[in-house]
């Protein structure tokens, strides 16, 4: 039996047709404060991406006790939120407890746990490239890499990134549950020579090619860690050294410089994660930079220079000290603090560890190590994050943070003066909590800003944070059919049929020229991601504007699976505006070669010319062979996501049923169909025309027509059954359908 690979249209959607068009192929770009309880915390704020509608903030609260385990039996009448010292009316509540979503083999999406996205947990693992030495990043790599296949819950989100002065901030992987596309990120660190992946990932959900169904013990052991030097381990090494050389060169040269550059890029980073919904846990991997050149140098009575410098001062000649050198710089103090700031705004805590206690080094090189080690106890101080001075145990001090954040209470309210765009507004969060306890949220959040103002990063971000999360939005209306034919004995050839209303791709929208980008990924039910597509299709409605209101874009693309199950992720959205539709499929790809009766959801032909029909292009020779499944009796047909039939019409739909291993004597067919309650409804009438003869072992299309007689107009669920009389098999499959005036 296979589940329906498909998703409704909701009341009020318009439908329609249109004809063919123009397209092009664009491309992308690419902490927490703590305070008392019933006590105000640092300013921190965050960016929101409302709805005109609607602009409800989120706010996720960890209440912590004195021992640091998490408080749990709290109601909504123990919390109160002030916006801007202003009392707000909570409009939800809700309680998440991770120690009560325990993974078994019912949930095998990690949708499934139903955790809200401004409710999950997000880890960012940033190796500075700069202030590290390759041997420390690579034993730190492993502890990394531990961390994330050992302790991260399965709700859990986690990005892998590097950092230089050069190239600034760099994601090698947003935001996802895939555990084994983390190893290989954290293994590689964006290595080219060591990734094989053909197609750039332009939301970087994959680093590189998707093995067979990965054993994350194995994945542990990625590049052969434990089994000596091995030619990635050498390549990895020559491409850390070189990057240390440039770092070292340009530390002699410009130290201060490099800080100010260094800050100014994180500071970047921090207003991009303000996107990203929920709590952010930035992990950073450092030896730390000199802290003498941002706090100055301390006190010595072995440092001879101090000692003159101090002679100075006392007889009023401290324009002969350096005071830079002596107190620090002001102007590098100041710019610190505001890259920290922005961090606390975008609700991101950052933990430092400390990599350079993993190598033996001289005296002078440990006193270096010890102001390093003060830059990275500052950054995490300042963000209300911890500072680890052992890599090989961070984890051990992590999951503190784990524990303590095990429960989240999620608080919604609507602002009561949200103010001009880009505003920044300040929370203040109290709680009746036991004495002592301590409270962990976010500290503001900023007025939605237009969609053209966002960084391009910012705009990636939304729409991966959109695909990980699995959560429908229908700013776009769209439907999906999705549908696993048989391409080998254990592989299927899954055509994705995406359907984009036009009146909702063009509200808003004023430009001829519509570009819409669509990305469709699956994961398997281990949350790893299998396959994926993306396009940016350019329109030109010059003329044509109205018609397009009233019709929409149909984009054709595929992907190829093995057998399992999987959930199929597909986001739309137009490129200028903003408007976002999510849908979300879970579908299952049998075993065709274990001789099951399968059915797929019946295909109901379209008429030519129903929609601005774009197909996906071949990114391989493997793709331009790839035979159309959509055919019977050798001519191809367009198969409708969500047919749209009349009430009292006198012509039948024209049905094609796709199967296999249904048997080879006489069928039965029998049809079924729900109201949206999923009643079942008098009327509809399913008949069989004829048995195709198709020539493929197994393979069989069956054509049927469907009348909607005595169905009065609505949304409804059409259920097929095709029953072999000899052996008693009922494979079904179903697809929604609306009837019309």
């Amino acid at each position: 039996m296979m589940a329906v690979a498909v998703r409704c249209r909701p009341e009020g959607r318009r439908t329609g047709r249109a004809a063919f068009a123009v397209l092009a192929v664009l491309s992308l770009v690419v902490g927490a404060a703590v305070a008392q309880a019933q006590t105000p915390g640092p300013d921190e704020l965050e960016q929101f991406e409302g709805r005109e509608f609607v602009f409800e903030v989120q706010v996720p609260v960890n209440v912590i006790a004195r021992d640091g385990a998490a408080v749990r039996g709290l109601a909504a009448e123990d919390f109160q939120i002030l916006d801007e010292g202003e009392a707000q009316t909570l409009t939800g509540f809700r309680v998440i407890d991770l120690a009560q979503i325990i993974p078994d083999e019912r949930r095998v999406i990690e949708t499934d746990y139903g955790v809200p996205p401004a409710a999950r947990r997000h880890f960012l693992f940033l190796f500075d490239l700069s202030y590290s030495a390759p041997t420390s990043i690579a034993k730190a790599q492993l502890a990394a890499k531990k961390f994330v296949l050992e302790n991260l819950h399965p709700t859990d989100l986690a990005s892998v990134g590097i950092h230089s002065v050069e190239s600034g901030p760099q994601l090698l992987i947003t935001f996802t549950p895939d555990r084994a596309q983390l190893a290989r990120a954290i293994t590689t660190l964006g290595n080219p020579r060591l990734l094989r992946l053909a197609t750039e990932d332009p939301l970087g959900f994959l680093i590189d090619v998707p093995g067979p169904a990965t054993d994350l013990t194995s994945a542990l052991d990625v590049g052969g860690v434990n089994s000596g030097i091995t030619e990635m381990e050498r390549s990895m090494s020559s491409y850390l050294q070189v990057i240390g050389r440039e770092m070292a060169k340009s530390e002699r040269n410009y130290a201060r410089g490099q800080i100010s550059r260094w800050a100014d890029t994180l500071h970047e980073m921090a207003r991009i994660l303000s996107t990203v919904e929920g709590r952010k846990h930035l992990v950073l991997f450092s030896e730390g930079f000199d802290g003498r050149l941002l706090f100055g140098r301390g006190p010595d009575s072995s440092d001879e220079e101090f000692r003159r410098e101090t002679d100075l001062i006392e007889r009023g000649q401290i324009a002969q000290v350096d005071t830079d050198q002596r107190f620090g710089n002001t102007q590098l103090q100041t710019q610190v603090h505001q890259m920290l700031s922005e961090f606390n705004r975008a609700n991101t805590v950052i933990h430092t560890v400390d990599i350079s206690g993993l190598r033996a080094d001289s005296l002078e090189e440990n006193r270096i190590r010890s102001v390093g080690r003060d830059a990275l106890f500052y950054l995490a101080n300042q963000t209300g994050g911890q500072a680890h001075e052992d890599a090989n145990d961070f984890g051990a001090e992590l999951r503190e943070v784990l524990e303590s954040s095990t429960v989240t209470y999620l608080l919604s309210f609507q602002p009561s003066d949200p103010g001009d765009a880009g505003d920044h507004h300040r929370l203040r969060v109290r709680a009746r909590a036991p004495r002592g306890a301590q409270l962990s949220h976010r500290m503001g959040y900023y007025t939605p800003r237009p969609y053209g103002d966002l960084h391009p990063m910012e705009k990636r971000l939304l729409a991966s944070d959109l695909i990980a999360a699995a959560a429908e939005r229908d700013d776009l209306m769209m439907n999906v059919l999705a549908a696993p034919f048989r391409a080998g004995p254990n592989q299927a050839y899954v055509p994705v049929i995406v359907e984009i209303d036009g009146g909702s791709l063009l509200e808003n929208h004023e430009s001829p020229r519509l570009p819409v980008e669509i990305y469709a990924y699956i994961t398997d039910d281990k949350s790893e991601m299998r396959d994926f597509f993306s396009r940016v299709v350019t329109l030109d409605l010059t003329g044509r504007q109205d018609t397009f209101v009233n019709t929409g874009l149909k984009y054709y693309g595929s992907l190829d699976l093995e057998p399992g199950e999987y959930l199929l992720r597909v986001l739309a959205r137009n490129a200028l505006t903003g408007a976002t539709g999510v849908e979300t499929v879970a579908l299952h790809v049998p075993t065709f070669e274990s001789g099951e009766p399968t059915l797929l959801p019946p295909f109901f032909h379209e008429e030519p010319g129903a929609w601005f029909l774009v197909r996906e292009q071949p990114a391989d020779q493997y793709a331009k062979t790839t035979v159309y499944p959509f055919t019977v009796n050798g001519k191809p047909y367009v198969p409708s996501a969500v047919p749209l039939l009349f009430e009292g019409g006198d012509d039948e739909a024209e049905i094609c049923l796709v199967g296999y291993n249904l048997g080879a004597g006489d069928l039965f067919l029998q049809s079924t169909v729900l109201d949206a309650d999923g009643e079942r409804m008098e009327g509809g009438a399913l008949s069989l025309r004829e048995r195709t003869v198709t020539g493929i072992p197994g393979l069989d299309k069956l054509v049927a027509a469907f009348d909607p007689v005595d169905l009065p107009a609505g949304d409804y669920t059409l259920r097929v059954t095709v029953t072999d009389p000899a052996t008693q098999a009922r494979p079904f499959n179903s697809i929604p359908l609306r009837v019309l005036n």
